[in-house]
């Protein structure tokens, strides 16, 4: 992960880097297989197909760009930071209706054992994106030089 100052520690890369994986493999799940999050779009959402469609490539596009070093396209970590925080906080009512509802995926339901983490690990997820990509550095300081 990027840190404001521009240096970039071990710990921090492999958190970015293994956020790039989770956003990477998500993005492919949501294009490979939509069915289960089709189930879990609320009603009110418009075109539930093309948004699961694009919601995939924007988690692919998000962690591609976390992967982009700074010298061949400044900011672009920076941009795709803001873009995964944006679209995690944008897929959180889909995350309420699932747990809410207790809708199924197929079959099967989950427990609140499953819920529950996953929507009190929503906001890490932002905090996480930002950090990432360089956008702030909370609650970590800059390095001094």
């Amino acid at each position: 992960m990027e840190q404001i100052d521009g240096r970039d520690g071990r710990t921090k890369r492999f958190f970015r880097i293994l956020l790039a994986l989770i956003y990477l493999l998500a993005g492919i799940a949501h294009i490979r297989s939509p069915g289960g999050f089709l189930q879990i779009t609320p009603d009110w959402v418009p075109y539930p197909e093309q948004v699961i469609l694009w919601t995939g490539i924007a988690e692919i596009a998000g962690a591609i760009g976390l992967l982009v070093p700074p010298r061949v396209i400044p900011r672009m970590r920076h941009a795709a930071g803001i873009g995964l925080a944006l679209y995690a906080l944008c897929v959180y009512p889909a995350n309420i209706n699932h747990a809410v509802n207790n809708l199924a995926i197929g079959e099967a339901t989950a427990s609140w054992f499953y819920h529950a983490p996953r929507l009190a690990f929503q906001p890490v997820f932002i905090w996480w994106a930002l950090i990432a990509g360089g956008v702030i550095n909370w609650p970590f300081r800059p390095n001094q030089p």
